[in-house]
């Protein structure tokens, strides 16, 4: 496994001093925003379809660094009743899959999407409880009409591109669990895969190590997002682990994600990085720092020691004592 950073943090930096930067810190890949929430700081997807030279230009840099392109990420919600903001989802998300096929970067990652509750809705509808029988009417109606078509499509497009799909499995979108994950793998194609974020499950009450499990025994891990979360016992007790306020009520909220190794020890995040390993997954585990109490460098750098201590690196040796 390589260890990577989702550049999205150094919006600040230009790319090549990004690529510096990523370099000095002693990685070995970068996940690259290519529209939508993550936005375009470090390319310019239109640019790089059009002009081969501009690719070249832009992977020598990469490389004569000695670093690779993890994934492309566009996340944004291609299933929205906002028809403008589905239609730049779409458009980033097919845009993302082509130029990953152009620069041989192997996953494009993203999230599914979530519908509104019917065809004249203006905002999405998030139904997270089968009772009363509305929500579950609204589920059932969103899989079967938006949701698995949607991605259907979307799965043979990128199977005929030879790139991977990677739904971070997120709250708020309708593929948010390992269960949601393989129900659509099931209904489309085995090039939608999972984009596993374990910060995403924690306050969910998932167990990062069984969803590795559960989604490796399917070979359905395409990408890996190195992000923790605390949970505060105190204030879920009082709002619950759908906790509505803001992320900056950090003393109130119910969880909060912090940085690598500072919501969950190094020991559970030395078994996540194993039983990656046990299952097949020997792609790029790449930091997202999403930290509201500490700096960018110091979150940043946070997560690059403690992953360094427990990454697994090398390939296992011939097992002399057996």
């Amino acid at each position: 496994m390589k260890l990577g950073v989702f550049t999205v943090l150094f919006g600040d930096k230009s790319f090549e001093e990004m690529l510096d930067h990523v370099k000095e810190s002693g990685l070995q890949a970068v996940e690259i925003g290519t529209g939508c929430f993550p936005g375009t700081a470090h390319s310019n997807p239109e640019e790089l379809l059009e002009d081969a030279n501009a690719r070249s230009q832009y992977l020598q840099k990469v490389h004569d660094r000695g670093l690779t392109i993890s994934a492309f990420s566009c996340h944004g919600n291609p299933l929205s009743p906002d028809k403008n903001f589905a239609q730049a989802s779409d458009e980033a998300l097919r845009r993302s899959i082509k130029l990953a096929s152009m620069m041989d970067v192997p996953v494009v990652n993203c999230f599914s999407g979530t519908a509104g509750d019917h065809e004249g809705a203006t905002y999405p509808n998030w139904p997270v409880t089968p009772w009363p029988g509305e929500f579950r009417d609204i589920y059932e109606w969103q899989w079967e009409n938006k949701l698995i078509p949607y991605w259907k499509e979307i799965g043979e497009y990128a199977e005929a591109y030879g790139v991977k799909i990677g739904l971070e499995l997120h709250g708020g979108f309708m593929v948010h669990t390992p269960y949601t994950m393989l129900k659509l793998r099931e209904a489309t194609c085995d090039a939608i895969g999972a984009n596993l974020d374990p910060s995403h499950l924690w306050w969910q009450g998932i167990d990062p190590v069984a969803a590795i499990k559960i989604l490796g025994e399917a070979n359905a891990i395409h990408h890996f997002h190195a992000k923790d979360t605390y949970i505060d016992q105190d204030n879920v007790n009082m709002y619950g682990l759908t906790d509505m306020q803001p992320y900056h009520e950090v003393k109130t909220r119910a969880w909060t994600f912090r940085s690598v190794g500072c919501g969950h020890s190094l020991e559970e995040w030395s078994n996540i990085i194993s039983t990656l390993r046990i299952y097949g997954y020997d792609h790029v585990i790449s930091i997202e720092h999403e930290d509201p109490i500490m700096s960018v460098d110091e979150g940043f750098n946070r997560a690059v020691t403690n992953l360094k201590s427990v990454l697994i690196s090398e390939k296992p040796s011939q097992m002399y004592w057996a």
